[in-house]
């Protein structure tokens, strides 16, 4: 019995200590993340900027924009919602916390369910998937180019929650195509990426669709966005569902709703 307590004991303490260290890292990562962050002064929007924009996307930023608005250097944000840890498996709640840098680009976000927690992240021109069994045991630790696509990819996507980000610059254009689409290519770092970019009624983006790896193999990726309001006076969507489009049908897989968002403030939750 005295051996098989300090059985338990042991196991507890290895627990604990494998989960601290796993905080520890994870803390040190947005530190390094936000050490990478554009020091200089903030730019400001004007609606010049829009001058030769296809139409849908001047439509877009003057509904979500206000003239004079600061870009954010740093954002940070919290989320509920679900997700899939794969297409044909039921769906778990997650909750999450995610940072990000837009000069120069970079974002790590930590998703925990009861099972396990995700780390997705590009720092340093680097993508990485972690993931941690009871937040404690790495059980994937994902890096290489496909990761360092598909993390860029997702870093783009989610600019939609500060959308000065995707205002044209030297390395981003936006390509007309009709009234309610347009494409957007990007460059980073030698990475170039491309979406459609569907627009609804009102002006606000709808999905990003465009091709990241699945697997070993290159499919069509799709976020739709909806429950747009105006957070820090920018109108967001508050609501975001990844998924990927196999044989012309969607697969959702991750369902995210923000919970709170704030610009400029470099530090953890």
């Amino acid at each position: 019995m005295i051996i098989a307590a300090y059985l338990v004991i042991t196991v507890i303490a290895l627990y604990m200590l494998f989960v601290l260290l796993s905080n520890w890292r994870f803390k040190n990562q947005v530190k390094r993340l936000f050490s990478l962050g554009n020091k200089s002064d903030a730019k400001v929007f004007n609606f010049s900027q829009l001058s030769g924009l296809p139409s849908p996307v001047e439509k877009y930023f003057r509904l979500v924009l206000k003239e004079g608005q600061p870009y954010p250097g740093t954002i940070r944000l919290k989320h509920g919602g679900q997700f899939k840890t794969a297409l044909d498996k039921p769906w778990m709640p997650i909750r999450g916390e995610q940072y990000f840098t837009t000069v120069p680009a970079g974002f790590i976000w930590k998703g925990d369910t009861s099972l396990f927690s995700a780390r997705d992240m590009f720092i340093g021109v680097k993508g990485r998937l972690e993931v941690f069994l009871l937040d404690a045991l790495r059980v994937v630790n994902g890096r290489g180019e496909k990761f360092d696509q598909g993390e860029l990819l997702r870093w783009l996507s989610e600019s939609v929650w500060f959308p000065t980000n995707l205002l044209p610059d030297e390395n981003k254009r936006w390509i007309a195509i009709d009234q309610t689409s347009a494409r957007l290519k990007v460059e980073v770092d030698g990475l170039v990426l491309n979406y459609l970019v569907c627009f609804n009624g009102k002006g606000e983006i709808a999905s990003l669709a465009t091709k990241r790896y699945m697997a070993q193999t290159l499919e069509t990726w799709i976020i739709n966005l909806s429950g747009y309001r105006e957070i820090n006076n920018i109108i967001i969507p508050t609501l975001a569902e990844a998924g990927w489009k196999l044989k012309g049908i969607q697969y959702p897989y991750a369902r995210f709703e923000v919970k709170q968002i704030e610009y400029n403030k470099p530090f953890r939750f």
